[in-house]
Order: structure tokens, then C-alpha cells, then sequence
């Protein structure tokens, strides 16, 4: 490794991350369209990396590959509505993916590494929310060796077909080499999706060549072979088969897409400005102070008109956005640990945009509208940062904006004359579900619906801040002569806590009562990998991270903590 690592965590800090990508900038990534079937081809450039000091080997990806595949999936979802299955497959010989690049894990500060690891999962985890949603099939065709993030990424498709070469296999060798977990997310797949025994999971898990061929099959790690030379005439069958299984959410023949046109975004230094929402940082305080607006126009009558608006379509333009300023903040701004929500707009408005989203709910731009929101919302609340919601005369805490306070950590409302209302709407009871798969009005409650059922009459009906701390809507409602101060006192209070101790609280509190293997993923991925990211075995001077490729063995502290 010849960068030095304290210039490589310099340079993160001192650059902006940009999630975005456009498929004629692609350089790692090849996508072609053939009728219902899309594939994704990786052949990683090697000089490609998204920071300085690592070449990215053997089909290795970093942040950039990763956010280059999250734009592909978005633009098979918007803009290829006919396709209806996904073929992940690698595009050099014999090489499907090696997965996360070492050396830029062992030059690239802690927060890099875990901000990585998070965006890793939640583009796997989109795959299988679009699996369960949006009408999309994906098939993992492994065309040699995969191993670690690699593998990972054939574990969030429906199905893994392994090319039976004798040579080509499936492995998560992160324990025995580099000291660290296989992403959290490998590990809780192998048990939770494919059921694979804890013995065999524990002997796959610590054997650095993996498992091939007819074993990889009986012990559940893949779902098909093929021998090399019936693996593309196989691939075509399963990929038909699986498309034919998707549901066909009104797409017509000749359906058109909408393309997803660049973000209207302003960077300023202290600011991120977009036409639904507003950034504006407070560095001394550590505060973002996010204010979404509700739509500026009437809701279209139809479908029809939603599509010819395409982007500028607000639901479509308010889930691109937000997802955008989470991710900008996330890897950004990492000393901005309290995020300050606020609405504008008008509730009818937002109300009627909620109507066409449920009453079209299984037209395929709708239900990937809706996709990309829930998506947009979950990650909201797997970001480590304290989320306050203020509710205040201009508000429009309405339905699906109502979402945003209902993920934070507390809701303020101003408890005064001709003061703000909060208002429901069907979309508030189940369109958006959670990592959990229920709706955050059903998880406020602890999952108890007699009170989740007694809020459902008043949907569109405007509820005041006394009757909101009734129903237990909101944490607190001072009136106008303490909302200044509490809501200062609160703010500040949270943003002197230890980062650390807030990480963990707001963690267990949002995954609280049942887990699903997302929140098991990102439970784990906030606690486990974050931990062992900082232990000198992985990260230490002579840890396997830093030592791999040197050719010296690492040295590892043998006590068990």
C-alpha cells in the first residue's frame, strides 16, 4: 500500500461525496436491455477508484462501484418498465466479484468504512424490497470467483446460479483473512434467507477457498449449476422463468419509462439546496436543519398525467431528493450528529398527491414511486444521527410527510391558538413499511392495534396539538412562551451527548420489539462490524487489514472481550 493512510482520510474529509452517476460515465458497470430481462455486467477499471492509493483488483469494488450500480437498479426501475428480471453477473472471465477492495478498507478512515458498509446493504437490501414490491426478479449468474461483498451481492438476488468450472466458488473468507465480519449482511442472509445450517454457515464462514460446485448446492449456498458450457443457455431459462414470475403492475406493451433526469441540486458550503427540500448546516451547533416542501401544484387527475410529468412528478421528486440529502449528509457531514426536520406547504395539496399514490398503488410507477419513498425513509432511520421533528405554524406534517416525524427520534408540536395541525392519511398505515414490515403509526404504538385502529377514522381530518398528545403522536407541546427554549434546550442537550452512546440508544430504540433480517442486518452492522472496525486486530499497526498483501502474517491481541 503506498498511500499513507492519515493523507487518504484528509482527502475524504476535504471532498464531497456525490451519489449520483449517469450511464454514459459508467466505468464499472455495462447494462443492457433485452425484452423483460436487464443485465448487469461488472467489469471494474482498475485505475476507477473513488479515492487515491488502491487499485481496485480482481473485480473489487469500492464506494463508487456501488453507488454506480444503486444508479443502474433506479434506472431499470424508472426508465425500463418493461423489464421484469435482473441478471447480475461478472463481466470478466472466469471473475464475478472479489467483493470490497482490502486496501482501500485498510487506508480509509473508520467512518469511512462503515458509511460504505451501510450503503453496501441498503443497495442490497433495495434489491430485495424491489424482489418483494416492484415487480422485478433478480438472478445472480456467477461466472467464477466470488467471494466476501461479492457473494453478498449474489445473496440479495432471488436466485444464485454457479458456473460448475471445478475452479469457481462462493466464499465469505473475511474472518480468516482480514479479521473482520462478512458485512453483516452475508453472515444474516446465510441463516435468516437461505437457512443454511449454523455448522456448515460456521465452517463456510472460516475456510478462506470457500465451497463449490455440487457442495455449494446441497448445503443451500447456490440454487443452480451449469456446466460452462450450458451456463448461458441456462442463465436465458431461469432469467425467463423468474421474469415470468413477476407480477405485471399495468405495464403495457411498449410501455415507456420515465428518464431519470439529474438532480436539481446546489452545493454551497453550509447548504444543499433542491426544489422539495433544504439543507442548512449549523456547524457550531452540529444541527442540519432539513426543511421538506409539500408540492407547489395540484396532484394529477391520473397516471397518465403523473407519467408526463416524469421527474418533476412531486412524489417521484420528493423520494429522489430526500434519499439524496440523507446520503449527502450521511458521508458528508460526519460532526452533524442532529438532524431538525421541518414542512412547509399546503395539506390538501399533500393529501391529494397520498390519494393517487394509494388509489393506484399497483401501477407500476406508482408502486416504484412508492418504493423509492419507503426505501428513502427507511434509510432515514438506519443513519446514526439524533432525528427531531418540529412541528410549527407553517407545518405540513401531513401523510406521507407525516412519515419523516414519525421516523424520528421525538416530534415537537407548538400547542397555541390557530397553531399547526398533523394529518393523516391512508398513507400512514401501511404503504411505507418499515425494515420491520409494519407501518411507523403501528410501531410507535409497540405494535398495538386497538390504538393504531382508533387513529385510522380520522384520517384527513386535521388533529391540534392537544389532541395529537392525546392520541401519542407527538412527544411534547409547549406553548408559545416555552417552545423557544425547550426546543433549544432539547437541541442542544442532544448534540452534547457522546455520539457513540446516541448511535447505540437511537438504534435499539427504532429496532426495538420484533426483528426481521434487515434490522438484524443494520442492528448488527451498527453494534458488531462498528466495533470490530476499531479493534487493533482488523485496524491495529500489525492488524489483518493493514497486513494483507504484505506478505506478513497479522498479529492479533488473543484476549476475548
Amino acid at each position: 500500500m503506498s498511500a499513507d493512510p492519515e493523507a487518504i482520510e484528509r482527502d475524504e474529509n476535504a471532498s464531497r461525496v456525490v451519489f449520483e452517476a449517469d450511464p454514459a460515465r459508467y466505468r464499472h458497470w455495462r447494462l443492457s436491455i433485452d425484452g423483460a430481462i436487464a443485465t448487469i455486467a461488472l467489469a471494474v477499471a482498475e485505475d476507477g477508484g473513488l479515492r487515491p492509493g488502491y487499485k481496485l483488483k480482481l473485480n473489487s469494488y469500492d464506494l463508487g462501484v456501488d453507488i454506480e450500480l444503486a444508479d443502474a437498479l433506479d434506472r431499470i426501475r424508472f426508465e425500463h418498465p418493461e423489464v421484469r428480471c435482473v441478471v447480475l453477473t461478472g463481466g470478466r472471465e472466469r471473475l464475478f466479484c472479489s467483493g470490497a477492495n482490502i486496501y482501500m478498507l485498510g487506508l480509509s478512515s473508520h467512518a469511512w468504512k462503515v458509511n460504505f458498509c451501510k450503503f453496501t446493504n441498503e443497495t442490497r437490501n433495495g434489491m430485495e424490497d424491489s424482489s418483494a414490491y416492484d415487480g422485478l426478479r433478480f438472478l445472480a449468474a456467477v461466472n467464477g470467483a466470488c467471494a466476501g461483498g461479492g457473494y453478498e451481492l449474489a445473496l440479495a438476488c432471488d436466485e444464485i446460479l454457479l458456473v460448475d468450472d471445478r475452479s469457481s466458488a462462493v466464499s465469505l473468507p473475511e474472518v480468516p483473512l482480514l479479521g473482520v465480519l462478512p458485512g453483516t449482511g452475508g453472515l444474516t442472509r446465510l441463516t435468516d434467507k437461505r437457512k443454511v445450517r449454523r455448522d456448515r454457515a460456521d465452517v463456510f464462514c472460516t475456510t478462506t477457498e470457500g465451497v463449490r460446485g455440487q457442495r455449494a448446492l446441497e448445503w443451500g449456498l447456490i440454487d443452480g449449476l451449469a456446466k460452462p458450457a450450458e451456463f448461458e443457455s441456462k442463465i436465458r431459462a431461469r432469467a425467463e422463468a423468474l421474469a415470468a414470475s413477476a407480477p405485471a403492475l399495468g405495464i403495457l406493451a411498449g410501455a415507456e419509462g420515465i428518464l431519470l433526469k439529474p438532480l436539481a441540486r446546489v452545493l454551497e458550503p453550509d447548504a444543499y439546496r433542491y426544489d422539495t427540500l433544504q439543507v442548512d448546516i449549523d456547524r457550531e451547533a452540529r444541527v442540519a436543519n432539513l426543511t421538506v416542501r409539500g408540492p407547489h401544484a395540484e396532484a394529477p387527475l391520473d397516471v397518465a398525467a403523473a407519467l408526463q410529468l416524469g421527474t418533476e412528478w412531486y412524489p417521484l421528486k420528493l423520494a429522489r431528493e430526500i434519499d439524496d440529502a440523507i446520503l449527502m449528509l450521511r458521508a458528508n457531514e460526519l460532526e452533524i450528529g442532529t438532524w431538525v426536520m421541518r414542512t412547509r406547504g399546503e395539506t390538501a395539496r399533500m393529501l391529494a398527491h397520498d390519494a393517487l399514490l394509494v388509489r393506484e398503488r399497483d401501477h407500476w410507477l406508482v408502486r416504484r414511486t412508492i418504493g423509492w419513498l419507503r426505501r428513502a425513509f427507511n434509510r432515514l432511520e438506519v443513519s446514526s444521527r439524533g432525528l427531531f421533528a418540529l412541528v410549527d405554524p407553517r407545518s405540513c406534517f401531513a401523510g406521507t410527510l407525516f412519515e419523516l416525524a414519525l421516523a424520528a427520534d421525538r416530534i415537537y408540536m407548538l400547542d397555541a391558538d390557530g397553531g399547526p395541525a398533523i394529518t393523516l392519511s391512508e398513507a400512514n398505515f401501511g404503504l411505507y413499511r418499515t425494515l420491520r414490515g409494519g407501518s411507523r403509526l403501528s410501531e410507535r404504538f409497540a405494535g398495538n392495534p386497538p390504538a393504531v385502529e382508533a387513529l385510522h377514522p380520522l384520517c384527513g381530518t386535521p388533529i391540534a396539538a392537544a389532541r395529537a398528545l392525546e392520541l401519542g403522536l407527538v412527544t411534547s407541546t409547549p406553548d408559545e412562551i416555552d417552545w423557544d427554549d425547550e426546543v433549544r434546550i432539547a437541541i442542544e442537550e442532544r448534540a452534547s451527548f457522546s455520539p457513540d452512546a446516541l448511535t447505540g440508544l437511537e438504534q435499539n430504540l427504532r429496532f426495538g420489539g420484533g426483528e426481521s433480517m434487515l434490522t438484524r442486518i443494520f442492528g448488527r452492522l451498527s453494534a458488531w462490524q462498528n466495533w470490530i472496525f476499531v479493534r487493533p486486530n482488523a485496524v491495529g499497526e500489525h492488524g489483518a487489514l493493514k497486513e494483507f498483501g504484505t506478505g506478513s502474517k497479522p498479529k492479533f491481541n488473543w484476549t476475548r472481550v
